[in-house]
């Protein structure tokens, strides 16, 4: 198999492994076991573990952006619209959304600033979405949505629905 798809493999694997297990429980011979390889390979696209979870970590919240990115809607449906994304996201993706809590829950510095990264982009570009759409409140609602977007992933990754009235 072609380098670049093993590499991706070891990400997918990794995203999976780091959502189930999170982070410190987690080690690269479980990663590996998981994408059908030995550990050592793993090192060969991935110097550390933390190296590892940052890069899942990222294409979690890439697909998140790409997700917001692909919204069409007026500006009176945009933010259900951008709602639905990232449920249809959830639905097909659910080891982001896990991944996303674990990221929070990590003191690593790295990872914590990866995160910080992330959210804010995240947040400045649904703000940017809003304010082009003339919306009222868009510091506020950007602020709500955001909200609301982690209290979500929270009740997903601890199955309890009814925290968000499910």
């Amino acid at each position: 198999m072609a380098k670049p798809n093993r590499k991706e493999e070891i990400l997918e694997a990794g995203l999976e492994v780091f959502a189930k297990r999170g982070y410190y429980n987690t080690t690269t011979a479980h990663i590996a076991e998981k994408a059908g390889i030995s550990q050592p390979y793993v090192f060969r696209f991935f110097e550390t573990k933390e190296e590892l979870f940052i890069a899942a970590l990222e294409r979690a919240y890439e697909r998140i952006l790409q997700s917001f990115k692909n919204v069409k809607a007026s500006p009176e449906e945009l933010g259900m619209k951008m709602v639905q994304a990232y449920e249809e996201l959830s639905n097909s993706h659910p080891n982001e959304i896990a991944l996303q809590v674990v990221g929070i829950s990590v003191k690593e510095e790295p990872i914590q600033k990866c995160t910080r990264e992330w959210l804010s982009r995240i947040r400045s570009y649904v703000l940017d979405r809003f304010k082009e759409a003339n919306l009222e409140n868009a510091e506020q609602m950007v602020t709500t949505f955001i909200a609301v977007g982690i209290l979500c992933n929270i009740a997903y990754f601890i199955d309890l629905p009814e925290l968000i009235g499910k």
